[in-house]
């Protein structure tokens, strides 16, 4: 029978409405250097315009993040969430994105979520210059807890000339740590919010005075990317760690040499509200809070004392945190 494949959980016609959507999307990402048209078996790129060429890869998921979308049927923001993290990644060698893959797998096939979703990828991937080459998009009736679950992968290709990448190898002592503000969690930690807050829509649409909103708009804020900000500042910057899962104490030390460490002056940046809510009604401890969180601080910067004046005046979001200093003992961070 025609309809025995959507009678065992799998809706081929919705699907192909949904492809149909994605399809004009996508197309709007699209640089010049795309062979292939979208809905091809593979995305075609040219690669050119580059001597010694690098390519950067980064793969990462949205996490749990997706249960706060679909409690609140809001899906148009976390595509941003993903390329803004996956763009973010390779940013800190100083990578441009060249083209972008995404992954819905979901427990039913309904097409205007599956358009929303890819909306927000289209608009973020726009505005790096980063096409969205392809993806592929999975209904999979029983793999998933409810028809409503749904997980959103994202893998993006970029490129930097390989006597331009940088992994922290030029850091030293008395380098400075500037701050780019966070707007909240990004993409990181949303177990442990779901569980302090409750993931139903009556918890989430709770007013909080000191949000000056709903826990919900909080927890949906989308990440932020970094990429056009930074990218004219990439001669003074000796080295960038993404604030993601293990926040500073983590991150930061992925690229700080051997023998070096960093001091953190907590006092020297603005905390968005959310993360003192958090830490209030978790009861979560201090150092715990900086190891999951980014606690306002989405992007760290490495540069000497005498480039600072160049994010100063160009970036008024950003501030001097802290600095680079030579290790004492097993501590690689130290957050004052």
């Amino acid at each position: 029978m025609p309809d025995a494949y959507a009678r065992a959980g799998v809706d081929i016609a919705a699907k192909d409405k949904a492809i149909e959507r994605i399809s004009r999307l996508a197309k709007s990402t699209l640089r010049p250097e795309v062979l292939s048209s979208v809905g091809f078996f593979g995305g075609l790129f040219e690669f050119k315009g580059y001597k010694n060429p690098l390519l950067v890869s980064s793969i990462d998921q949205v996490g749990t993040k997706t249960k706060i979308t679909f409690a609140l049927e809001k899906y148009d923001t976390v595509g941003i969430d993903i390329v803004s993290h996956c763009v973010n990644d390779i940013f800190t060698c100083g990578a441009e994105p060249l083209f972008f893959l995404d992954y819905i797998g979901l427990g039913k096939m309904i097409p205007d979520k599956v358009e929303a979703i890819v909306k927000g990828l289209a608009q973020a991937c726009r505005e790096v210059g980063c096409a969205l080459i392809g993806g592929e998009t999975g209904e999979m009736a029983g793999l998933y807890a409810t028809t409503d679950d749904y997980d959103l992968v994202g893998f993006v290709i970029g490129v930097v000339e390989k006597d331009k990448y940088m992994m922290g190898s030029a850091i030293s002592a008395g380098d400075i740590l500037l701050g780019m503000p966070s707007n909240g969690l990004h993409t990181n930690g949303y177990s442990l919010a779901r569980k302090i807050f409750g993931e139903t829509r009556e918890a989430l649409n709770k007013y909080y005075p000191e949000l000056g909103g709903t826990i919900g708009e909080a927890l949906l804020k989308p990440h932020i990317c970094y990429y056009n900000q930074l990218k004219p500042l990439l001669p003074y910057v000796r080295g960038i760690a993404h604030i993601t899962g293990g926040g500073l104490v983590d991150n930061v030390p992925r690229v700080i040499p051997e023998g070096l460490m960093v001091r953190f002056d907590s006092k020297k940046w603005d905390v968005p509200p959310i993360f003192p809510l958090i830490q209030r009604l978790g009861k979560v401890d201090r150092d715990e809070m900086y190891h999951v969180f980014n606690m306002g601080v989405g992007m760290v910067v490495v540069c000497t004392p005498e480039n600072v004046s160049q994010f100063a005046s160009r970036l008024p979001g950003a501030k001097v945190i802290g600095e680079v200093v030579k290790r004492a003992g097993e501590a690689r961070v130290i957050i004052d």
